[in-house]
């Protein structure tokens, strides 16, 4: 009756976590190193920093099942990144981690005798993130010699650029529009290339009083520019601003740089990637001496030709993305938000396109997106996932309508943990002090080469999930979640204090009990 009131109290006020977390560390010895390791955790989140902050908790033992610690396992929290874990489990359980992912090039007539198409190219994407990012190879050039090698010489029509395979918007649910014309908010396209980013160069100009020099990289990806950017006799202040609205091609810059100041470089999101892929596949093809008449233009959701359709269209040849392992792992390594948001998008347009083979397709239209998500549920219910834990509309967790529970995050964890098809996922992973957006975290503790998690941060909101090898050699799985946390003025970044907590996992020296 006792622990019973006791619970009920602690519930209504929010300081319990879980009956399974209170009772695993009921059974640890008082003098035990997990006990310690319970009391150096709740000694270290109860700081008075944390006062107006959350915190979400869960660490399980992959050997034992055995939950170490937990601290509001069960509660919800915007998990930032980290719910790119959902999302490239997902994708790997879908297509396997050997899976390739084409570009290919179409035209709507053969080509005749005369070396002449008397019709369009038809350059279509099929959700490749990776697209132009390998500067080994050229997959412009690879296309555009296919084709040189039918004979072909002249194209009379115009080169089409289809990035129809996605029934979404150019953009992640719940992404906000100032992220827009950031490069981690780069518009989400079936045909995308250089990961939708363009490079963008300032320099001053020669002359005081003039325009600075704008320059862009890659070739064709400059937008329409508005220069009221002023180079300033030095000494002056330089103070660079660069705006595109959303949904705009037009790219305003304005404010001063000094006459001596270095070159100043930026990244920001492509307005139009599939029209830009059009392009440097126009140039290619000039390379190989194959002159296309038309003017090049793309083609997205909701705009639909039949004409189109690839089973109408005569294929020229195909251009293949790395394994997908090696796609999670950049997506994973380095947080990139379009990789993971395509590669949801690519489950959904999976889903969508066998209910068509099937004769299953429904009138009431469903974003690809919302297929994506509709699979993941489906996923992560067959697994075992707690779903009452799992509120996630996106793929790469740019989204901060995006909920999960500790106890959610680290029971996929555990799955993907031993699964058959987990390697990658694991491997994936940044590893504390060695790589990623782990490079520099945790470099001179027991954590480095024992850490091995994906990393998130938003504005007040820090998660880091993975996987920890403690000092005895035990494997755990981990989720870690700080929502609401202002950082105190003069204090250690943010993430540090996820680290001291990942740091205390790689220190324990005492295996749990099966």
């Amino acid at each position: 009756m006792r622990r019973w009131i006791a619970m009920v109290f602690a519930l209504q006020f929010g300081l319990v976590a879980s009956v399974q977390a209170q009772e695993t560390q009921d059974t640890a010895a008082p003098g035990s190193a997990i006990a310690k390791l319970t009391r150096d955790i709740d000694a270290h989140i109860g700081d008075a920093a944390f006062a107006d902050a959350s915190w979400g908790i869960k660490v399980v033992s992959l050997d034992t099942g055995k939950t170490l610690y937990a601290h509001n396992p069960d509660k919800l929290f915007v998990p930032a990144s980290t719910a790119k874990l959902y999302t490239a489990a997902l994708a790997l359980d879908t297509f396997g981690s050997d899976h390739r992912i084409a570009t290919t090039l179409f035209a709507t007539e053969k080509t005749r005798r005369s070396g002449e198409i008397w019709g369009d190219l038809v350059l279509v994407g099929y959700g490749d993130p990776t697209l132009g990012f390998d500067k080994r190879s050229s997959w412009a050039d690879v296309l555009a010699t296919a084709l040189r090698k039918t004979g072909t010489t002249e194209v009379r029509g115009s080169l089409i650029a289809d990035a129809t395979w996605f029934a979404a918007p150019l953009y992640g649910s719940g992404w906000e529009a100032a992220d827009l014309q950031s490069w981690f908010g780069a518009p989400v396209s079936a045909l995308s290339v250089d990961e939708n980013i363009v490079r963008v160069e300032v320099r001053p100009a020669p002359q005081p009083g003039a325009n600075a020099r704008i320059a862009f990289e890659p070739p064709g990806s400059a937008p329409i520019l508005i220069n009221n950017l002023r180079t300033l006799r030095a000494p002056a202040p330089t103070d660079i601003s660069l705006y595109r609205a959303p949904g705009s091609e037009v790219l305003h810059a304005f404010g001063t740089i000094a006459s001596n100041a270095a070159p100043q470089f930026y990244r920001q999101a492509l307005h139009d990637p599939a029209l830009i892929a059009a392009e440097q596949l126009r140039a290619a093809l000039l390379r190989q001496g194959v002159v296309v008449k038309g003017k090049s233009r793309s083609v997205y959701w909701p705009e639909h030709d039949d004409a189109l359709s690839s089973d109408k269209l005569h294929r020229i040849a195909d251009v293949w993305s790395p394994p997908l392992s090696e796609i999670v792992t950049r997506g994973l390594k380095v947080s990139q938000n379009l990789y993971l948001q395509n590669l949801l998008l690519m489950v959904g347009a999976k889903a969508a396109e066998e209910e068509k083979l099937a004769g299953r397709e429904s009138p009431v239209f469903r974003s690809t997106e919302s297929r994506g998500i509709e699979a993941l549920r489906r996923f992560l219910q067959r697994i075992g996932v707690p779903m009452e834990g799992v509120l996630i509309e996106d793929g790469p967790g740019l989204s901060r309508r995006d909920l999960t529970s500790a106890s959610a995050l680290t029971s996929l964890l555990l799955h993907m943990g031993d699964a058959p098809n987990g390697l990658a996922f694991r491997q994936g992973l940044p590893e504390a002090g060695v790589d990623g957006s782990l490079t520099w975290r945790m470099r001179n503790s027991a954590a480095k080469g024992r850490i091995h998690a994906k990393t998130g941060t938003m504005a007040y909101t820090y998660a880091l999930a993975g996987y920890a090898q403690t000092a005895a050699n035990e494997r755990l799985a981990f989720t870690i979640l700080l929502n609401n946390y202002r950082r105190p003025r003069g204090s250690d970044r943010a993430s540090a204090e996820l680290d001291e907590i990942a740091i205390l996992l790689a220190e324990l020296n005492e295996r749990s009990a099966p």
